[in-house]
């Protein structure tokens, strides 16, 4: 998102809960099956650095997925996530579950995705950003779209927005000089 405007920042100040899709945001959107019937994702690097330092600044983060992978358990868990839903259709269903237990109002969640599923839940959050490679009827409803595909730095964008907009990025790179 090349300079966001000042109401997406706006809204990206109030976040206190981050919440991610995977296939076709934290993955490309690609479903890799080898011939047993074994799956296999790819994940970005960056984006899983970025998601933890999301965390590491105080916003809180979920993933709701539609479909269920062990993968998707796993990379939770290595990137340190402790609320996840996996497959879950009505995402609307599983936002209000982590609504109650993480008692946040809709304003302080933002939700990056890029399906038709995942629109219920980005047009009621405070902030619903679609990826790059979304469905275009997706990016025609989100309040800001990243410059990033889905897999591809789409949720480091994402995440450092927040963090820019609420002040912690430049302490966070600052670590690392």
């Amino acid at each position: 998102m090349s300079g966001p405007d000042q109401q997406l920042l706006e809204r990206a100040r109030a976040i206190r809960l981050a919440i991610f899709d995977v296939d076709g945001v934290l993955t490309d959107g690609r479903l890799y099956f080898m011939p047993d019937g074994t799956e296999f994702k790819s994940f970005n690097t960056l984006d899983g650095h970025g998601i933890k330092m999301l965390m590491a600044s105080g916003v809180e983060v979920a993933i709701i997925s539609g479909r269920s992978s062990p993968l998707v358990e796993k990379r939770a868990a290595n990137l340190g996530i402790r609320h996840l839903i996996q497959g879950r259709e009505d995402k609307l269903n599983a936002l209000a579950e982590l609504r109650n237990v993480l008692d946040v109002e809709l304003e302080q969640i933002a939700f990056l995705g890029d399906d038709l599923p995942d629109l219920p839940v980005m047009r009621r959050v405070g902030l619903g950003i679609a990826v790059a490679s979304a469905d275009s009827f997706v990016r025609e409803h989100a309040h800001g779209i990243t410059e990033a595909s889905g897999g591809a730095g789409a949720a480091r964008e994402f995440c450092e927005l927040i963090m820019y907009a609420q002040g912690t990025l430049d302490d966070a790179r600052a670590a690392y000089l």
